[in-house]
């Protein structure tokens, strides 16, 4: 299931490789996947993924997050992703969690109001309230 968060970036969890072309169909311009392979058992491969999104027309990229926690390098991935897409965004983890978090990490990196971003997660079902002090943190930088 496909959660917007805003005009710009959608959350999900895991995809499949039948789902990517009607994601294509549906605007999305970059597909980031923030999971890592080998995570559970029978998870489609980031490069399956990667794949259908080459044929269906669209970009992908890994930014894969462990439940270790966030690093500022993939903080920065993910600004870079979000800023340089030629149109809307999906990022998809296990759950859409890992996605939601990490786009609001990058999106206060790159000067979003903190209040904002927890107000936009938690209108498409996700509680960042959790990062809050990170959020404010990279927001001040």
């Amino acid at each position: 299931m496909i959660r917007r968060i805003d005009d710009h970036v959608s959350v999900a969890p895991q995809i499949s490789v039948e789902e990517v072309a009607a994601i294509a169909k549906a605007g999305y311009a970059e597909i980031v996947n923030n999971r890592p392979d080998d995570e559970e058992p029978g998870q489609v491969s980031g490069a399956e993924i990667q794949a259908a999104a080459e044929a269906a027309g669209i970009a992908y990229r890994a930014i894969p997050v462990t439940h270790a926690g966030f690093s500022g390098n993939q903080v920065e991935a993910m600004a870079a992703a979000l800023t340089a897409a030629a149109g809307p965004v999906l990022a998809y983890c296990r759950s859409g969690t890992r996605s939601a978090h990490l786009w609001a990490l990058s999106r206060a990196r790159l000067g979003d109001d903190p209040q904002t971003l927890v107000n936009k997660a938690a209108s498409a079902g996700y509680d960042i309230s959790g990062i809050r002090a990170m959020l404010d943190t990279l927001a001040a930088q």
